[in-house]
Order: C-alpha cells, then sequence, then structure tokens
C-alpha cells in the first residue's frame, strides 16, 4: 500500500469551461502531488468568452461539505475562490472555525478574494466584500487579491510599486497573516511582480511577463499551488515563492482554448514525466 498524499481543499466555485475554478485548482493539485478536495459553492455558465450566470448552492450545502471532508479524511491546507454572497462567506467562517482551518486553528488558510471573471463579470454579491473583510480575513494565512480585487476592497488603485506597498500595508490592516498583492495587472510594468508582506517586511516577487491574453485560471493556479505546499510544509514565504514560480511556468505554456482566454497550464509538470503513449488498434 502507498502512504496518501496530503489532502488539500478548495472552497470554490465551478468553471463549466475548465479554465478556472475548482476545474484549475484540481488540476494544479495533482500538479503539486496533493490529494485535492472540493467544496463547492456556486456553478458557473462560462466559457472563454465570458460568464453570462451562476447559481449559488445554500450556505449549508457549502459548510456541510467542508464539515464532511474534514470529519473523515482531513485537511491539510484550504483554499477559497469564488464565494458569491455574504451569506456563503459567514457558513465558510463558521466551518472552518469549528474544523481548526484557519490561524485559530492548525490548518493554513489561503484566501483568494475572487471579485471578478477576467472579462470583469461579477462573482461576487454587492454584499460580501464588507463579510470578506470581517470574516474571512482576520482567519486567513495569506490572501492573495489581484489588483481589481484590491482596489475593491483597500479603494487603493495601484499604478506603482509605491502604491504597491500601500495596498498590501490596507489588507494587511484587515487581519491576516500575510498579504501578497500580485501586480500581473500592473500593464505598465515590463515584469510582474508580486509583492508579500507580513506587518514587518515586505518581500518583492518579479516575475517575466509573457505576450500572451491566455490567462484565464492564473489566479486559482498561483493560490492552490501555494496552498499545496504549505500543505507539504512550507512556510508562508517559501510557498509563496514556490506558487510564483508555478504560475510563471503555467503561464508561459498556456494554451489557446475557444474563441476567447485560454487557460494557463500546469501541464509542464508532466514533460519527460510519462513515456509516450502507443494505443494499439481496437479493431472494431
Amino acid at each position: 500500500m502507498t502512504t496518501a498524499p496530503p489532502a488539500v481543499l478548495t472552497i470554490a466555485g465551478s468553471d463549466s469551461g475548465g479554465g478556472a475554478g475548482i476545474q484549475a485548482d484540481l488540476r494544479t493539485f495533482f500538479a503539486c502531488g496533493v490529494h485535492g478536495m472540493t467544496a463547492v459553492t456556486a456553478v458557473t455558465v462560462q466559457n472563454t468568452l465570458g460568464v453570462t450566470g451562476f447559481t449559488e448552492l445554500p450556505p449549508e450545502v457549502v459548510a456541510a461539505q467542508i464539515e464532511a471532508v474534514a470529519a473523515d479524511i482531513g485537511v491539510r491546507a484550504a483554499k477559497t475562490g469564488m464565494l458569491a454572497s455574504a451569506g456563503i462567506i459567514a457558513a465558510v467562517a463558521d466551518a472552518c472555525e469549528r474544523v481548526h482551518i484557519g490561524r485559530s486553528g492548525s490548518t493554513p488558510f489561503v484566501v483568494d478574494p475572487v471579485a471578478a471573471s477576467m472579462h470583469g463579470d461579477p462573482l461576487l454579491r454587492e454584499d460580501a466584500l464588507d463579510a470578506l473583510r470581517r470574516r474571512l480575513f482576520p482567519m486567513a494565512t495569506l490572501v492573495t487579491p489581484n489588483l481589481d480585487e484590491v482596489a475593491l476592497l483597500t479603494g487603493i488603485t495601484v499604478t506603482d510599486r509605491a502604491s504597491q506597498r500601500k495596498a498590501a500595508e490596507a489588507l494587511h490592516a484587515f487581519g491576516p497573516q500575510w498579504a501578497l498583492v500580485k501586480g500581473g495587472h500592473l500593464w505598465t510594468d515590463p515584469e510582474c511582480v508580486d509583492l508579500l508582506y507580513d506587518g514587518r517586511r515586505f518581500v518583492e516577487l518579479p516575475g517575466p511577463r509573457y505576450d500572451t491574453k491566455h490567462t484565464h485560471g492564473s489566479g486559482d493556479t498561483i493560490a492552490s499551488s501555494i496552498t499545496s505546499a504549505l500543505a507539504k510544509g512550507a512556510d508562508v514565504p517559501e510557498a509563496v515563492r514556490f506558487g510564483k514560480e508555478f504560475v510563471v511556468r503555467s503561464v508561459r505554456d498556456a494554451y489557446p482554448l475557444g474563441g476567447g482566454v485560454g487557460p494557463v497550464s500546469p501541464f509542464w509538470r508532466l514533460d519527460g514525466a510519462l513515456p509516450e503513449l502507443e494505443l494499439p488498434e481496437l479493431g472494431l
């Protein structure tokens, strides 16, 4: 018998196009060598061109999924994605506290405050931003907003490295242990510099900016790769460095799909790992 890999939980919405959401999380978990579990919060109707609608699950069902896997399998680390509404956020916070996920417990907790799709389609009800700030951020080991989410949460528009630092300080003031301000949307910067902050020190994580529009799921991918590293025992700076390298390579290997924006690809982790498969004729 083999030993089970660390079990990691994503609490997020489903992407029918397979590029982001729990689909991207599970792809990344597999590529990082952890066992992925899900608590589905919402089902989106989307493809590479955008989101045309979503249906939330009842908050009590979301909470029950978290508690079911925690009670039987255990959770070594957890992350959030699309949470949709204040009611779901409250249910997630309560359930995570009961099973000791988050800063008051023993399980690292990454909060990715997904507010809109990359096409600008809203994925968060208006009443939910304050619930994120009040309930989930103080529980978080790490929060990982992009610059659009930073502006919604803090009112700060990041235009350069100095305002990125101010945004990190404002996010940290909401209570997480660490804040990561991702710089991918700072289009005037020739690099993609992510900034990590714990209230005392800033850590800059530079990366290349690739000439591609195919970046669907990049936020989910960095958050889930960081969560995977935390589950394997890395500290936060180590885990974030791993996640940065993971998403850089995934953006490098992104592929076109459909008529719009294709997904980033964690398939680089499989390069050379498997022999070429020879499929015999079926003889039908």
